[in-house]
């Protein structure tokens, strides 16, 4: 929708998210035609032609609404921080209620130094995201692997649910030093992480507070959790005793909770 349109009318209102918005923002889109709409990582990236590249993170909670053009659009709501109304009479409101997302520009040749972006980790459902990369990538980590795959410098867009889910599906404990996930394990790890996404993402995501679609509707990949959520329940495919083997595990590691089974992954 974005593509090809000019930004007619950008509406800041206020002067910063988790960041500072660039003081000449709204100067440098204002007027401009956007030329192409990209992502890397979470940050979606929409370049302009006048050679700027606007960097936008949705945060945790933040939500993108698209008007078509005819559509009403509502008032401004106490949570609605960002307004770009299109040549097209199409309008797009950026609403974060946490103020957890973030709007940076960037000239495009400048792209890839960008603090936001240099350092980010293949993207899991790439080419480039294999077996032995990640196994290079996890050479000397001490730290748990669960803990491993949520760093963006390893593998960019790995989430906690789905950092939980993948592990599962992989055999492999969230509490192994990452550095042991080598050969074998690592292209297992690598097909459960790019299984596990590509079924989230035809699911629409995991609804499990506020995440909605951008046309409003609830995403339902939590109705597919293994064991993510499901503390004390069996795991798919499960023969064993709850009451002695307790089940599915929780614990926290880095401020995050991580749920497992400790009789399927090693």
């Amino acid at each position: 929708m974005i593509e090809g349109a000019v930004l007619n009318r950008v509406d800041i209102r206020r002067p910063d998210l988790r960041i500072p918005f660039p003081i000449d923002m709204k100067s440098r889109l204002e007027g401009a035609r956007a030329i192409r709409a990209g992502r890397r990582s979470k940050y979606l990236l929409i370049e302009t032609d006048r050679d700027d590249t606007l960097i936008w993170h949705l945060g945790m909670s933040g939500q993108v609404r698209i008007y078509a053009p005819g559509d009403a659009v509502p008032a401004p709501g106490k949570h609605d921080h960002v307004q770009f109304d299109l040549d097209t009479g199409a309008v797009i409101v950026f609403t974060d209620p946490r103020r957890f997302g973030l709007m940076d520009l960037c000239p495009t040749a400048e792209l890839q130094d960008h603090r936001l972006i240099r350092d980010i980790g293949p993207e899991p459902l790439g080419n480039a995201f294999s077996g032995p990369v990640l196994a290079a990538k996890l050479k000397g980590k001490t730290v748990a692997i669960k803990q491993a795959i949520m760093d963006a410098r390893v593998v960019c867009g790995v989430g906690n649910i789905y950092a939980s889910e993948s592990l599962f599906r992989a055999g492999i404990s969230p509490k192994r030093r990452a550095a042991t996930v080598q050969g074998g394990r690592a292209e297992k790890l690598v097909a459960a992480i790019k299984t596990v996404l590509r079924e989230a993402i035809a699911a629409g995501g995991s609804t499990l507070k506020d995440h909605r679609t951008t046309d409003g509707e609830l995403g339902y990949f939590q109705h597919n959790f293994a064991v993510y959520g499901r503390a004390g329940e069996a795991c798919p495919g499960c023969d064993c005793d709850i009451s002695k083997t307790r089940g599915i595990r929780r614990l926290e590691q880095g401020g995050r909770s991580t749920y497992y089974c400790p009789r399927k992954q090693r």
